[in-house]
């Protein structure tokens, strides 16, 4: 089973449904033998490298609301992500363009580590409030996670992959995504939001179930003796016998 998840590394609630995923999917039976891949969306690809407003301003700016106002609503986001055990610091976060962020998980995914980029950029940009568009934060993700930071300096020097990452954002549109994060289970069920953990597994289960339907064996290709069983008329003791 596969489980693709389109997020933006500025969607507080991408790393906050994240958490809750990992909960819903931490209690799934069969956890092992599903594929989990992080892909791209862009919320605001006009972003600007170098912002002059922080996230508080930005997002009174942009619904038409005081800065307290913003701050209020971040504060409550703050306490969301505080329940998943995750520490937000919108006050110092900030909020540049993030295609050189989607760029380098791709880059990642060459290597099989789609994840663990999206995780570290999340904690860069809500938790450490580094700079995700930077060469020096980017390649620093990459060493950490066991990739040649040479190799990603140089890619994130080119316009390599950016292409891809459009064409992820450009997907996601196209399978009814309005927003961030987004889940699409084995490309049957799709999961907008963050969800809590209980949403997660309920689709798990419903998805493994109707992929992996029980076999029941026919008798009649073994050597074993017909089973016996009990239905509501009865158990049949006896019948044999008449």
């Amino acid at each position: 089973m596969k489980v693709e998840v389109w997020s933006d590394i500025a969607c507080p609630f991408c790393y906050i449904g994240k958490r809750r995923f990992e909960a819903g999917l931490e209690q799934f039976a069969h956890k092992d033998e599903i594929e989990v891949e992080y892909k791209s969306f862009q919320l605001n690809p006009a972003a600007e490298k170098y912002p002059e407003q922080d996230a508080y301003g930005l997002v009174a700016e942009k619904y038409g609301i005081s800065r307290e106002q913003s701050v209020a609503m971040h504060d409550n986001l703050v306490k969301q992500a505080a329940e998943v055990g995750l520490t937000y610091n919108f006050e110092r976060a900030i909020p540049a363009n993030s295609l050189d962020a989607h760029r380098l998980i791709h880059f990642a995914g060459r290597y099989g580590k789609r994840t663990e980029a999206a995780e570290q950029l999340f904690k860069a940009y809500f938790t450490d409030s580094k700079h995700i568009g930077e060469l020096e934060t980017l390649t620093g993700i990459a060493a950490d996670i066991g990739l040649d930071p040479n190799e990603a300096e140089a890619l994130l020097a080119s316009d390599e992959l950016r292409a891809e990452v459009e064409a992820e954002c450009r997907e996601a549109s196209q399978l009814g995504a309005n927003g961030v994060p987004f889940y699409v289970i084995n490309r049957k069920y799709a999961v907008a939001g963050a969800q809590s953990s209980d949403v997660f597994l309920e689709v798990l289960n419903r998805t493994w179930a109707e992929e992996k339907p029980l076999i029941f064996i026919d008798p009649s290709s073994t050597d074993s003796e017909t089973g016996q069983v009990c239905t509501d008329d009865g158990c049949g003791i006896g019948e044999g016998d008449r």
